[in-house]
């Protein structure tokens, strides 16, 4: 039997990214760089990080004005106000806040840290990066334009880093798809002894993006894309989005437990 072999290609000597930048483009150039072939079925995971930058999405807290909200939240957790503005701005509503942690649900529909807000790998003393304002659709355009550069089939997540619910560390998240169904599911087939399995829907989008994770890293490697090739698992798909991965309040296992 052949052994099945993932690779996963981290693009090295990738190019600072400024807003304005043509992610796409840099993609492909720096592929080509590195003597990388994108093929068919190729899913390129892409930073959050150099997303925002080429967006602009990149803010200073000095341009904040606290509003009463965030002042009282400030109180409330000690923490910057100017910053508690900008994550304000960013979220529909507050899960948890405390002197340890702010949780959001973000205008996405994200359930994260700061709203996803962040200072790592971020030039400037008083400079964070905000999330994209539409994740799927940032995926769906570098996607599109590398297959138009390319003329091969790929598809596109975008990852940024995550803690877990009773789990210490953080691992990547999908926070952007396109081209790519998020699950592999095995619901109602047979395992090896012939027991029907009823609950296993594997999120194949995050698990790529952890396994990206492996050679991009989350700090001075400056590798912000990786080249993820052969698996056979995943399945292109054009209608899919990263929605597809959130849970309901009727689905959601640790209602009431944190």
């Amino acid at each position: 039997m052949t052994a099945k072999i993932v690779q996963i290609i981290g693009l090295e000597d990738f190019p600072m990214v400024k807003s304005g930048d043509n992610l796409a483009e840099i993609i492909v150039k720096t592929a080509e760089k590195n003597g990388v072939e994108i093929e068919d079925g190729d899913i390129i995971v892409v930073s959050q990080k150099i997303v925002s930058k080429a967006e602009g999405r990149i803010v200073r807290l000095s341009d904040a004005t606290p509003s009463v909200e965030a002042e009282e939240l400030a109180e409330e957790t000690g923490r910057d106000p100017r910053l508690l503005e900008f994550v304000l701005r960013e979220t529909n509503h507050v899960v948890k806040a405390s002197r340890e942690i702010v949780i959001v649900e973000d205008k996405r529909g994200l359930v994260c840290i700061n709203a996803g807000i962040d200072k790592s790998n971020v030039k400037g003393k008083d400079c964070y990066s905000l999330l994209p304002e539409n994740p799927d659709e940032s995926a769906r355009k570098i996607r599109n334009e590398i297959m138009a550069l390319t003329r091969k089939k790929v598809a596109v997540i975008i990852c940024d880093t995550y803690s877990r619910p009773f789990r210490k560390g953080q691992v990547e998240f999908a926070i952007g798809i396109a081209g790519l169904k998020p699950f592999k599911d095995y619901r109602g087939q047979i395992d090896l002894f012939g027991n029907l399995l009823k609950v296993k829907n594997v999120a194949i989008a995050d698990e790529i993006a952890c396994a990206a994770e492996l050679v991009m890293g989350q700090g001075r490697e400056a590798i912000p894309v990786a080249i993820v090739k052969n698996v056979e698992r995943a399945e292109l798909n054009e209608k899919s989005t990263v929605k597809d991965l959130f849970i309901s309040s009727q689905e959601d296992l640790f209602r009431g437990t944190l």
